[in-house]
């Protein structure tokens, strides 16, 4: 009988992989498999949610460029991890979830905490709906063919998330035969690129333009693809759009980058797509925010523009649009290979354009420096994003929740070349910015990593803290602090003329919010409480240097995000439903 284990094959095949961090709580029904981790030398993240487990994971593989690994519990733990996985999911993060489960030999029987009420029911259907996969392992000789099936699956194509459920039984069971290195990952795999004639007709499409535009999602990476793409656009002098999830992609201070459209854009770059007659696609679904909701009076006209898209998704070309030319391809290759071609044609100049740009990008930046300036207190939502600004290494890391703080780094904040800016786009999820943020400092251990968040997002996220101080990760957790749920709160007060159940109250009616400073210093972590405006540049550079866990609560006054954009749930509220 081998004395190898389904836990210990897990735990060897995961160290072959490369992994370094699996993150999770413990239950009763994986606690075999934490023992095999710490004999191979695996590093278990713990967690005190599912949730803030989830959301670290998936903040590491963002930034590590590597694949989260989850380690969940039966039932209500993996329950709990739902949020955080989605979220990663619909953002094309690739996330390996390993889930315990009932004994195999017991399932049907309602014992301790399966998630079954009926006879065809079991815990993996709780995920299906957003994995790409889901395997629920009968035998413990299939455990590690299905994992290495899950690592493949969640990094190849599209990337993603998946699910492995394992019955606890078969971590505990030998596994007969068993060799180190059975189940390797392929050592090279390709990625479909665009063929030269199809390259050549997008090139000459865009050349013949009058008024051409590149529309940038999330789907291109950073390194040769976006070099290649600033290639092309600055031969044909074609103006770049990005999607929220893009920001930051190409600088903001390239002379041909508009910024955002959509909900959240800007009225330039809503005008500009508009009038576009040919729009190069590239890694983006056009989300319903980033299009104003469809609706082609606000954003985008297909047609009588001409689309081309690339995606390495084929269920994405066209979905919410006709394309002319649909690439499925890696983005990377295909805006290569366009680029390429391209520059075997005359180039184009269109300063024009160019002034436009500069125009609007100045007055926006500029005007938001300068609502930035006020001493008003507590802070204009500007003034929190100026001082970051203004008090950060360019480098450092911006990972948001979901509000103002999204919104303004999205809309207004000058990212610099060298920093980045990693958000919740596709589920727009609440509490992601805390426990992500330990996920990416764990990936980049060097830079300064803060979490913008609102208060909302810590108060929902708050095992985040405890986390970052056990770990001894120097997060900077810079609570925007309206007490409110303060989007939603704006967002009924102009519809309904009341924000009733969206603002934190005390018995008496009054403004209400905990002590997030004295909370990280219960909890081990730095605590600054911001009093006086220029308390917050001093608090940020002291954190910075200190390079411990920090958090700034930071009484901010509540005002909307400007919206120069289109959105149809206003339509909704106003009965308008044609």
């Amino acid at each position: 009988m081998s004395d190898v284990t389904g836990a210990r094959a897990v735990a060897e095949q995961l160290k072959a992989y490369g992994v370094k961090y699996v993150f999770g709580t413990c239950g009763h029904t994986n606690i075999a498999l934490l023992t095999a981790l710490e004999e191979v030398g695996v590093e278990f993240v713990i967690a005190r949610h599912e949730q803030a487990a989830a959301h670290a994971a998936d903040g590491y593989a963002r930034m590590s460029g590597g694949v989260g690994v989850l380690l969940v519990h039966v039932g209500p733990g993996m329950m709990n991890a739902v949020t955080g996985v989605a979220t990663a999911a619909l953002d094309s993060v690739p996330l390996v979830t390993i889930a315990g489960d009932v004994p195999s030999y017991m399932y049907g029987r309602h014992p301790h905490q399966e998630v079954n009420l009926h006879h065809d029911a079991d815990q993996t259907a709780i995920f299906r709906p957003f994995v790409k996969r889901a395997w629920h392992a009968h035998r413990v000789e299939d455990v590690p063919r299905y994992l290495e099936r899950a690592f493949w699956t969640a990094t190849a194509g599209r990337p993603g998330a998946v699910l492995l459920d394992v019955p606890m039984d078969l971590f505990s069971r030998p596994l007969p035969g068993w060799e180190a290195g059975r189940y390797p990952l392929p050592v090279t795999a390709t990625a479909p690129a665009l063929p030269a004639d199809d390259a050549d007709r997008i090139a000459a499409m865009l050349a013949g333009a009058d008024r051409p535009l590149v529309y940038l999602g999330g789907g291109l990476a950073r390194g040769a693809g976006r070099d290649a793409l600033v290639r092309l656009a600055e031969h044909l002098d074609l103006p770049i759009a990005h999607s929220l999830m893009a920001k930051g992609s190409v600088p903001d201070d390239h002379p041909l980058v508009l910024g955002m459209p959509g909900f959240w854009g800007t009225e330039t770059t809503n005008r500009y797509t508009l009038d576009a007659d040919v729009v190069l696609a590239i890694g983006t679904r056009f989300a319903e925010t980033d299009a104003s909701s469809w609706d082609p009076a606000h954003t985008w006209r297909f047609p009588p523009t001409r689309l081309i898209q690339i995606d390495l998704d084929p269920d994405e070309i066209g979905r919410n649009y006709p394309v002319e030319i649909g690439v499925v391809a890696d983005a990377a290759l295909a805006v290569r290979a366009i680029a390429d071609a391209a520059t075997r044609l005359p180039g184009a100049a269109r300063p024009e354009v160019r002034a436009t740009i500069a125009a609007a990008r100045t007055d926006l930046f500029a005007g938001s420096a300068e609502r930035g300036r006020s001493d008003r207190f507590p802070l204009r939502p500007e003034r929190i994003l100026a001082d970051v600004r203004a008090a950060l290494p360019a480098d450092a890391v911006l990972v948001t929740d979901v509000g103002w703080n999204k919104n303004g780094v999205a809309q207004c904040y000058p990212l610099p070349a060298e920093g980045r800016f990693i958000t919740p786009g596709g589920a727009s999820t609440m509490g992601f910015g805390p426990a992500a943020a330990l996920g990416v400092q764990l990936a980049d251990p060097d830079r300064v990593v803060v979490a913008l968040i609102g208060d909302g997002g810590m108060s929902a996220q708050l095992p985040a803290l405890p986390m970052a101080v056990e770990r001894g990760l120097p997060v900077i957790f810079l609570v925007m602090n309206n007490r409110a749920h303060g989007t939603i709160a704006d967002l009924q007060a102009a519809n309904f003329g009341h924000s009733y159940g969206c603002e934190f109250r005390d018995p008496d009616g009054n403004p209400y919010s905990p002590d997030f400073a004295a909370l990280g210093r219960a909890c081990g972590a730095d605590g600054y409480d911001i009093a006086r405006p220029e308390d917050l540049v001093a608090a940020l550079r002291s954190a910075v240097v200190r390079r411990r866990p920090a958090v700034l609560d930071v009484p901010m006054v509540n005002e909307p995000v400007p919206t120069p954009g289109h959105w149809n749930i206003k339509d909704i509220y106003q009965g308008a439903f044609d």
